[in-house]
């Protein structure tokens, strides 16, 4: 039987439903071509208005090619001329918003799908391979942080509108709200570093500071008393900036998720100094909470910086220093850390700092009493943004300008908090 198929010839479904996807576009690509020129090219009579209070002169019909979803296809359009304003116009280009670009809307928002997730070749790769369109790398990489700029442009509109009071977002009261806040270094080009201190044995900084937050509300608990995050509830923030122009981006992200409804508002966060300057600023009444994970990973770092990294009482001491902040008992591990006596230079500023840091935010480490309250004490969620936005910029070979950066941050976070739809309607609205 198979001799018989191998002899007869057999039908290559993958190759049959390629060539007539291909097809069907073209086909497509004809009707929406007729469709889009049906308008008589968008003519607007002899002298209608530049839009600056002039009138502009009918010059002639000019055509235009562009890819489309489907297919290319050629776009007849009317332009005018004003003597006033010396420039001309093409109605019909903003019209269909195409203006400046040779690409549809529906072509622009597949680019910002896979820009925003991928890097740029990978992405031009998977809408050759996905949907048909060929594209280059460059215009995946321009029409991305195109999109990215146009997202943070609607989105302080919005930003400004709630701050303003102008905007106050009527939401149903949620019992706990949880704002976390991170940051991550993201590689970029030299010029973004000029006179800045780097870590490194050069003393020169190759990475600039993203700040990341989340927003995402918590309804119940399990039938343990573990807190379970609210379902689709979880949305993002983030740019290259400094904390006092993250804090009232953060700050209107709570607000429009709630922050005025909710009953019990929670900032979670890893002891950064920022971190805490922007809760106190922007979330005066909020429960502090320093990331149980964050700590007990201090606890780790101190055991190893006195005892050694491969000796078992460095373990055993920061496990039983872990296990005492379980209880909430910071000042026990405090007074644990007084005990210690190491000779080197190095691990007695281990200490010292240790110490600070513990006694600084031993109030944010009550987490048998935050437990018992069924709060959230990790802030896995932001991390997990973090891990995300490492994987879309922090690839090998990759630096970034600020400014491209921040337009894949918007971008991304776009995505990530389910407000693409949002952007769209707003863009098209705007």
């Amino acid at each position: 039987m198979l001799g018989d198929r191998q002899r007869l010839g057999h039908l290559d479904l993958e190759a049959s439903e390629t060539a007539v996807r291909a097809t069907m576009h073209q086909l497509g690509g004809s009707l929406l071509e007729k469709l889009v020129n049906s308008d008589g090219g968008g003519y607007c009579g002899a002298h209608p208005d530049c839009g600056q209070g002039h009138s502009a002169d009918f010059v002639d019909y000019r055509s235009k090619q562009v890819l489309t979803v489907l297919s290319w296809v050629e776009i007849r359009r009317a332009y005018y001329h004003c003597p006033s304003c010396q420039r001309g116009f093409l109605p019909k280009d903003h019209d269909l918003d195409i203006a400046g670009v040779s690409l549809s809307p529906g072509v622009r928002r597949m680019i910002g799908r896979v820009g925003g997730k991928e890097p740029f070749d990978q992405g031009r790769q998977d809408l050759l391979d996905l949907a048909g369109i060929e594209v280059k790398t460059k215009e995946v990489e321009r029409i991305s942080e195109l999109l990215g700029w146009q997202v943070e442009a609607l989105w302080n509109q919005e930003r400004e509108g709630i701050l303003s009071g102008k905007v106050s977002p009527l939401l149903p009261a949620v019992p706990k709200l949880y704002v976390t806040m991170d940051g991550t270094g993201l590689p970029v080009v030299p010029r973004e570093t000029e006179g800045r201190v780097g870590k490194d044995e050069t003393g020169k900084a190759k990475t600039r500071e993203a700040k990341l937050g989340c927003v995402f509300t918590q309804t119940r608990e399990d039938e343990k008393g573990y807190p379970i995050r609210d379902e689709g509830s979880t949305t993002y923030v983030g740019a290259i900036e400094t904390a006092e122009n993250f804090g009232p981006r953060i700050y209107v992200e709570a607000v429009r998720r709630g922050l005025r409804q909710a009953r019990k508002v929670i900032v979670l966060g890893d002891g950064g100094v920022w971190i805490w300057g922007i809760a106190a600023l922007h979330f005066p009444f909020a429960i502090q909470i320093v990331d149980l994970f964050h700590a007990r990973e201090h606890l780790a770092d101190l055991g190893k910086a006195v005892y050694g990294p491969d000796i078992a009482t460095a373990k055993e001491w920061a496990k039983a220093r872990s296990n005492q902040l379980d209880d909430g008992d910071v000042e026990a591990v405090i007074a644990e850390m007084r005990l210690l006596s190491p000779q080197q230079p190095k691990a007695q500023e281990e200490v010292r700092k240790a110490i600070g840091y513990f006694t600084t935010n031993a109030e944010r480490m009550r987490y048998a009493k935050f437990r018992s309250q069924g709060l959230f004490v990790g802030s896995g969620v932001i991390e997990a943004g973090c891990k995300s936005m490492g994987l879309r910029l922090k690839q090998s070979g990759m630096r970034w300008t600020v400014a491209g950066a921040n337009a894949i941050i918007a971008l991304r976070c776009c995505q990530l908090s389910g407000r693409w739809e949002d952007f769209w309607e707003m863009r098209a609205a705007s």
